[in-house]
């Protein structure tokens, strides 16, 4: 299976660009003060976004395949960014927490799932290959199914 993401994006003001994604989807993206107004996502965002989001579609999946309800899933992530060796600001890494929404520990399979579901994870293996990227995966009283490694 091939597919290819594609985006076009048109300046509206400033630091401010209208995102029109395949499929008819809009996003307005906007760099924060001082450089812009903050009035959407700054890429830093959708970078992370993209990141946090590909790891709950791929733990969703893997869990229906083996049949391990983890539903409703829910996740936050964070970038550090800062300053290079260059001085240039970039994203140094990220962090992801995802949280299972119905207990999962004891469930057959489920060693299994959390071992591989990371390995399908189109974005997150993308960007790891450059930016370190720690995950966390909880389950829903809290506690760890997955220590960052």
């Amino acid at each position: 299976m091939s597919a290819n993401a594609r985006v076009t994006l048109t300046q509206l003001e400033n630091y401010r660009f209208d995102n029109h994604f395949d499929g008819g989807h809009t996003l307005v993206t906007d760099e924060p003060a001082p450089l812009g107004s903050d009035t959407g996502p700054s890429p830093s965002q959708l970078l992370v976004g993209a990141v946090a989001n590909c790891l709950s579609a791929s733990l969703l999946f893997a869990a229906r395949k083996y049949r391990i309800n983890l539903e409703p899933l829910s996740c936050e992530a964070s970038a550090e960014v800062g300053r290079n060796a260059q001085n240039r600001l970039r994203v140094l890494g990220m962090t992801v927490t995802l949280r299972c929404g119905t207990p999962a520990a004891g469930q057959a399979q489920l060693a299994r799932l959390l071992d591989t579901f990371e390995d399908f994870c189109t974005v997150t293996q993308s960007v790891a290959a450059a930016i370190p990227v720690s995950l966390t995966v909880l389950d829903a009283d809290g506690s760890v199914l997955k220590a960052p490694a």
